[in-house]
């Protein structure tokens, strides 16, 4: 049965500061849920940040605005709708993308991170021919990452602090 296209219904967290872009795939059905990125109480993002940063895990969706402006963080995903089943990424199909070109065009973002092999090549095959601005692999903080504990991923995620 084919699954009703999802869009995504929140926008993307950023400001002028903002010196590092982060993107997701799509948001979970928990972050649709709750409105916000990653809010699946299982996800490693949130802890993972404050970890890096050595702060404590923002809790609300305000602390988490707050965190990110302070870091200099700008979030978004990728695709701004699709076809999926659940939260699952391989089951991705129909994609229309998010115009990610606006970010960074607005900003002077140094460098584009991408939250899991998903989130990477979409980007790479949609936005990167657009942008000519390549994004950067890092570990997936999803649950369903589970061959990757939270200190495997501090260690994967440690250079997006190595760059400044």
């Amino acid at each position: 049965m084919d699954e009703p296209r999802k869009v995504h219904e929140f926008g993307p967290v950023y400001d002028v500061n903002s010196r590092i872009l982060i993107l997701g795939s799509f948001p979970s059905v928990k972050s649709r849920e709750t409105q916000f990125y990653y809010g699946h109480p299982q996800n490693r993002f949130w802890r993972l940040l404050a970890l890096l940063h050595q702060e404590d895990t923002p809790a609300t969706i305000p602390e988490k605005k707050q965190f990110l402006a302070r870091h200099g963080i700008a979030l978004w995903d990728v695709i701004e709708s699709c076809e999926i089943t659940g939260s699952s990424d391989s089951s991705i199909r129909n994609v229309a993308v998010n115009d990610i070109k606006r970010i960074l065009d607005g900003t002077e973002i140094e460098a584009v991170y991408a939250n899991g092999k998903k989130a990477q090549s979409l980007y790479q095959k949609y936005v990167e021919p657009l942008t000519g601005r390549p994004a950067i692999g890092l570990a997936s903080t999803s649950p369903a990452n589970a061959a990757f504990s939270l200190e495997r991923l501090r260690q994967d995620w440690q250079r997006i602090l190595d760059r400044r």
